[in-house]
Formats: structure tokens, C-alpha cells, sequence
């Protein structure tokens, strides 16, 4: 009997349509993530946005999540076993929940809601021109404390909240899918 397995069935007429709201969602996932990160890269680069300590951090998942939502439209187009896609979108998923709340606490932070970490510690105010200078050499890092840029009340951090927030429910929704798949 071949392909008795139902992973490796052939393709049916109606597998088609959930395969591809997992290609739609997997593309979602790719594009927002990687517009999102490349925002931030932007906002630095060109608009000249230094990132603090917790933004830098929360770069990172949006670091795992792009390679692992471009590997995950690779499993879905080549219809490899649903737990290879499921993985990856539970993946991408925790990724984002961790970088929401992350995010959520950087939020917390601006508005003085409680204590950022020691890396996040603003100059001290009595800095002299001769400390100053001779720091030319290092760079200073943005504090945590202060929202350098605000779009209708909320900071990139708080931003930063929705969008993680939205990619992880798409994520997570996309991995049931993938696994209710035959």
C-alpha cells in the first residue's frame, strides 16, 4: 500500500484551501516581522534614533522570528509534514509573546511605572564636558527611561506591544492550523 501515511497523501482539492491560509498567514508573518525589524533598523540608521539597552533586546526575536517565518513558507509550499510547520509557527509564536511582554515592560518603564535595569541608567547630570570627551570613543547608549519618539501616545516600545502581540495570535493560530491539517 503506498503512501499510507496521511502526512505524505497526495494533495487533495480540499487540502488546497488550508494550506494556503497557511501560506497567506506564513507570508503575513514574514512581511510584518521583517518591516517591523527593518523599521527599527531605519529609525536608527537614517532617522538617527539611538536604541536603548531593551531596544536593542527586543530586536532579537524579530532576529529569530524572520529566518523562521521564511523557513516556515518553505515547509508549507513544500508540503512537508504538518509538525515541521506547526513547530516553526509555535516557535515564531513564544518568540513574540516573550517580545511582547518584553516590550510591555520597556512601556512600563518610560512611563516610570517601576525600574528599568542598571544598563538602562540615564548619564548622570552632573557630567562634565572633560567626561564627556573622553567617552568620544565609546558610544553612549539611549536611556530606557525616556521615549525618544511617541506616534499617538504610544513609544516604539509600546508599539513594539501590538505588533509582537498581533505576530505571536497570528503565529499561534497558524500552528493550530497546521496541525489540524490531515
Amino acid at each position: 500500500m503506498l503512501n499510507a501515511d496521511p502526512q505524505h497523501a497526495p494533495a487533495t482539492a480540499a487540502d488546497a484551501p488550508p494550506r494556503g491560509r497557511l501560506l497567506t498567514l506564513a507570508l503575513v508573518i514574514l512581511a510584518l516581522a521583517a518591516a517591523t525589524i527593518l523599521g527599527a533598523l531605519g529609525f536608527e540608521h537614517i532617522g538617527g534614533y539611538q536604541p536603548c539597552p531593551l531596544c536593542l533586546e527586543q530586536r532579537m526575536p524579530y532576529y529569530v522570528g524572520v529566518p523562521l517565518a521564511a523557513l516556515v513558507v518553505i515547509a508549507v509550499r513544500a508540503r512537508l509534514p504538518r509538525a515541521v510547520a506547526t513547530a516553526l509557527f509555535a516557535a515564531i509564536a513564544v518568540a513574540m509573546l516573550y517580545n511582547a511582554g518584553l516590550a510591555g515592560y520597556h512601556s512600563g518603564v518610560e512611563w516610570g511605572f517601576w525600574e528599568g535595569p542598571e544598563a538602562c541608567a540615564e548619564m548622570p547630570a552632573g557630567a562634565s564636558a572633560a567626561d564627556l570627551l573622553s567617552q568620544l570613543d565609546t558610544v553612549i547608549p539611549a536611556s530606557c527611561t525616556e521615549a525618544v519618539w511617541r506616534f499617538l501616545g504610544l513609544s516604539f516600545a509600546g508599539w513594539n506591544v501590538l505588533v509582537s502581540g498581533f505576530l505571536a495570535v497570528l503565529a499561534a493560530t497558524a500552528a493550530r492550523m497546521a496541525w489540524r491539517l490531515a
